[in-house]
């Protein structure tokens, strides 16, 4: 009977410990990520149609992927041409951050956010505001408390041209083959352009020139961040993504940056763009 007793105990100590190792192995495989969410942020020219590939590859591996537009973005890029949204120069920078920012507060967890160019800006500015466990900017836009190149201000300044008033910037092949896509050749550029390219508000990029809400406190301690850049990009030079990822200042937080040789500012919609978004996977597992 004794026997049968400590058999017993034994048994059940077994499969505590075989629960517990169970348990803490699934905690571990948690917090391995610091999300599983992640909201991809375009910029400007395109619409949230440009991220489906990435929006496809970050789901292959387990990740739930939103892909919010900008007001005045949504719907397929062709037709915005066609007809240029009415409330498209109301879009100005402040009020897109706290669109996003209001979906991310629907979501069931703080996720990462990923954005391009404007969306860059506009993942930085996210993190800064706590609403992100991590952001990535590729080729993102300076706040305003960075100065940038002349390159920088060669390429916009048809968008931000002050003359145009409230007009929507509608930019045409040309314009776009050399800002954009001037690693492809002319018709690789065209193409492109006829599947993503839409018209845009000038007062999205107007604002990061003036409105202190586009400043980043760049002292602020924040949760992690990488800036990737092109070798190539016509719009945010290399040495802008690099300035702006080393202007972060607090020695506790992470502020990595990466340049990929010879990316043009189109750098996640080229044939290559699977190497960048290979980067980004892997350093998400790494912080």
């Amino acid at each position: 009977m004794k026997c049968k007793f400590f058999a017993l105990l034994l048994l059940i100590a077994a499969l505590q410990s075989y629960s517990q190792t169970n348990k803490n192995e699934t905690t571990m495989d948690t917090l391995k990520r610091k999300s599983n969410t992640i909201v991809l942020i375009h910029g400007l020219f395109m619409n949230n149609t440009s991220w489906n590939e990435w929006k496809t590859y970050f789901e292959e591996k387990g990740y739930r992927v939103y892909t919010p537009a900008y007001p005045g973005h949504e719907g397929d890029p062709a037709e915005l041409r066609k007809s240029v949204p009415a409330n498209l120069s109301k879009a100005d920078f402040e009020n897109t951050v706290r669109a996003i920012a209001k979906f991310i507060d629907s979501l069931p967890e703080k996720p990462i956010v990923i954005g391009h160019s404007m969306g860059g800006l506009i993942a930085m500015k996210l993190v800064e505001l706590n609403k992100a466990a991590a952001g990535v900017s590729i080729n993102g836009a300076a706040p305003k408390n960075i100065l940038p190149p002349f390159k920088t201000v060669k390429a916009m300044f048809p968008v931000i041209n002050f003359l145009k008033g409230n007009s929507a910037f509608e930019p045409n092949k040309k314009w776009f083959h050399h800002a954009f896509a001037n690693t492809l050749t002319s018709a690789e550029s065209d193409k492109v352009f006829d599947k993503f390219a839409v018209a845009e508000s000038r007062n999205i990029p107007r604002q990061t020139l003036f409105n202190s809400f586009a400043n980043i406190d760049l002292k602020k301690a924040h949760n992690p961040l990488l800036f990737i850049g092109g070798e190539k990009d016509n719009i945010i030079p290399p040495s802008l993504t690099k300035k702006i990822a080393t202007s972060y200042k607090d020695k506790n937080s992470i502020a990595d940056y990466k340049i990929f040789k010879g990316k043009s500012h189109f750098i996640c919609g080229e044939e290559s763009g699977r190497e960048v978004a290979d980067y980004v996977l892997n350093w998400l597992d790494e912080i």
